[in-house]
């Protein structure tokens, strides 16, 4: 089938795109490199099509189809898109995706090749010519190109060898392709996704939660569209989740089961009902965590993935929950992200868990015992604090703290746990002990850089308070503090003996604080269990082990460098990086270590390979990360002319 009829048949509505297919996600370099072989008439591959009834067809976007039956794009997206973009001058109706990746490309008659407009590069030269708007003219506008170039008395000579050239270029589009095809009753969605996993083996393969969506979406088309409008609004509210994340939450409501393949056979009447269900579970999660715990955003949200277990356990009970009861439950889903016990085996742990509330004798106290057996004890201790950077996972306990208790702000005095107005009410993240007196090489207690960023060294403060305080030493500005607001060192952590806030006693300081921090947050264990203690008792604790998680980001400055950063990937229609991302053994769930930001899948999900930026990390922490596949970064630089030169495919251009 000639490309030009395939185009027509975008055009008219006769071929779409699969609702289950995933968006674009080819970059300039691949562009260009697919329109060099159409040039050169080098073979580009055929397509593979799910032929199929119109009336019945899931297909993305918000075209129309053509009545009878419809060819839906299985293996081609990417080159059917990118011939399009290119052709027609915009993107073809179920496009999805950034659209800069085939926007301005242009070709030179002369050398012969392509390349995406640069003005310091093609303004001047008139041999440049715009591939779109010479596809759009065609034959019929050929005369206008050949006209402009014999109006440059020094291209007149060769205007002949030049016409030939964009006619070769215009024939593009009656250059055939092998279109096969999938047909036949017997072709269930079922089939079809299966033929495409195989087919897209090295590409975008799809995930369990994909086919389980496609699979809804045959019933009930809107689904994917109403699920990104819930995750919206929880973004709003400062909670990132995915598609997946829900998904698994509307499969734990329906079926009691981690496992999508147990949502297949539910009709679009249960699934809309169990979404409704789990919506309304999920906000009751985050209200109770946010309120009652102070986890009130993403950063500090961690094992998110308990909460499909607690929509579960509030789906099937019945009657209003008493504090006892809500307060057992955050008790869990607190112990859960304390000892990671997502970020292993997910689907594993959540059946399990899931299975603990299930019969006669489940229930939570099933559910905590589970997790006690599983991790050995549930006391925290002060050798759990030896963590460091904003990575942690004792990070978010520490800001539990902070809002679920008396922690009062050291400049105005006023509890932290209230919502303050104002810009510089922002809560901020302070080093107690400056870093810069720390670090400074003049002096012999020099500190290591996981001693500087030791949560032990961490408090939260408003933004006035962090600036105020500056850089000065403790042992100058803690007395200002409390003859000011008496108790508002206390109600921190604070060691209150005064030799212990001189700098050469830091390290004495820091094994003083984490003794007070675990204190404070085993009474607040107490709280929450209503005296019911007996998972905390002194008999069942267990001696934290000595291993150090490596890296992680060590200071506020470099937080707001990889937020700022995170904004500049958006700006570029790409996604963003998980900031502090938890490495972890897949099978134990034990924290190895944390990346300062990653994309773990990929920039280009599942099509280009994991990425990493470690920034002022030793060389542990990129061995590790280059040892589990991940391409590593230690500058912002480096990784942005990546994302520009590989990603993007954008060229260099040489300045004279």
């Amino acid at each position: 089938m000639k490309i030009s009829t395939i185009l027509d048949h975008i055009d008219s509505g006769h071929m779409a795109l699969p609702e289950f297919q995933r968006g674009y996600v080819w970059n300039r370099d691949q562009v260009r490199g697919l329109f060099d072989s159409l040039y050169r008439r080098h073979p580009i591959g055929g397509l593979l099509v799910w032929v199929t009834e119109s009336r019945s067809a899931l297909y993305r976007g918000d075209g129309q189809l053509a009545p009878g039956v419809v060819k839906l794009l299985l293996d081609g997206q990417q080159r059917m898109t990118s011939i399009y973009g290119v052709v027609r001058g915009k993107p073809p109706k179920f496009f999805d995706g950034n659209a800069s990746a085939f926007t301005g490309l242009y070709f030179h008659l002369d050398q012969e090749v392509f390349s995406f407009y640069q003005p310091l590069k093609m303004k001047d030269d008139p041999l440049w010519i715009d591939v779109s708007r010479l596809m759009q003219k065609g034959t019929s506008g050929l005369g206008e190109f050949i006209a402009r170039l014999s109006a440059q008395p020094e291209l007149a000579p060769r205007v002949g060898e030049y016409a030939g050239r964009l006619s070769r270029l215009i024939a593009i589009l009656d250059i055939d392709l092998h279109v096969e095809e999938v047909t036949g009753k017997d072709k269930t969605i079922e089939v079809v996704v299966d033929i495409f996993n195989r087919v897209n083996s090295g590409g975008t393969k799809l995930s369990k939660g994909d086919l389980a969506l496609a699979k809804i979406c045959t019933e009930w088309p809107e689904a994917r569209e109403v699920m990104k409008q819930h995750l919206a609004e929880w973004e709003k509210a400062g909670y990132h989740f995915n598609l997946d994340w829900l998904l698994r939450s509307v499969n734990t409501v329906l079926t009691g089961e981690a496992k999508f393949q147990f949502l297949h056979d539910k009709t679009a009447g249960e699934i809309q009902d169990g979404l409704k269900r789990a919506v309304k579970h999920i906000n009751t999660c985050l209200n109770l965590i946010s309120s009652r715990l102070g986890l009130d955003h993403d950063r500090v949200l961690f094992g998110r993935f308990g909460i499909p277990v607690m929509v579960r356990y509030l789906d099937k009970r019945t009657g209003l929950m008493d504090e006892v009861e809500r307060d057992k439950l955050l008790f869990w889903f607190l112990q859960a992200g304390m000892w990671g016990r997502f970020s292993g085996s997910t689907e594993t742990y959540i059946d399990q868990d899931l299975e603990a509330l299930e019969g006669p004798d489940g229930g939570l106290d099933k559910l905590i015992e589970q997790l006690r057996l599983w991790h050995g004890g549930l006391r925290v201790e002060p050798g759990h604090f030896t963590g460091w950077s904003l990575g942690a996972r004792f990070y978010p306990v520490l800001y539990m703290l902070t809002r679920m208790g008396e922690a009062r702000d050291w400049g105005t005095g006023l509890p932290l746990k209230a919502n303050l107005l104002g810009q510089g009410s922002k809560l901020e993240v302070h080093h107690i002990f400056p870093k810069a007196k720390l670090y400074d090489k003049d002096k012999k207690w020099r500190y290591k850089k996981s001693e500087v960023n030791a949560l032990a060294n961490f408090c939260l403060l408003t933004k006035d308070t962090n600036l105020q305080i500056s850089d000065r030493l403790p042992e100058e500005y803690f007395p200002e503090i409390e003859k000011k607001h008496p108790g508002a060192l206390a109600s921190q952590w604070i060691p209150m003996d005064p030799e212990l806030w001189k700098i050469e006693n830091f390290l004495a300081f820091l094994e003083a604080r984490k003794k007070l921090l675990a204190k404070a947050v085993n009474e607040r264990l107490k709280e929450l269990l209503h005296g019911d203690t007996r998972w905390i008792e002194e008999t069942r604790v267990i001696t934290p082990t000595p291993e150090t998680v490596l890296g992680g980001i060590s200071s506020e400055e470099e937080e707001q460098e990889l937020e700022a950063l995170n904004a500049w990937m958006e700006e570029q229609g790409l996604p963003k990086g998980i900031l502090s991302y938890d490495f972890a053994d897949p099978e134990t769930g034990i924290q190895k270590a944390v990346f300062d930001l990653a994309w773990p899948n990929g920039i280009q999900e599942e099509l280009s390979e994991p990425v990493a930026i470690l920034l002022n990390e030793p060389p542990e922490v990129i061995a590790l990360a280059s040892q589990a596949r991940f391409r590593c970064f230690t500058s912002i630089g480096e990784f942005k002319e990546y994302v520009r030169y590989e990603i993007l495919a954008e060229e260099k251009e040489k300045i004279a």
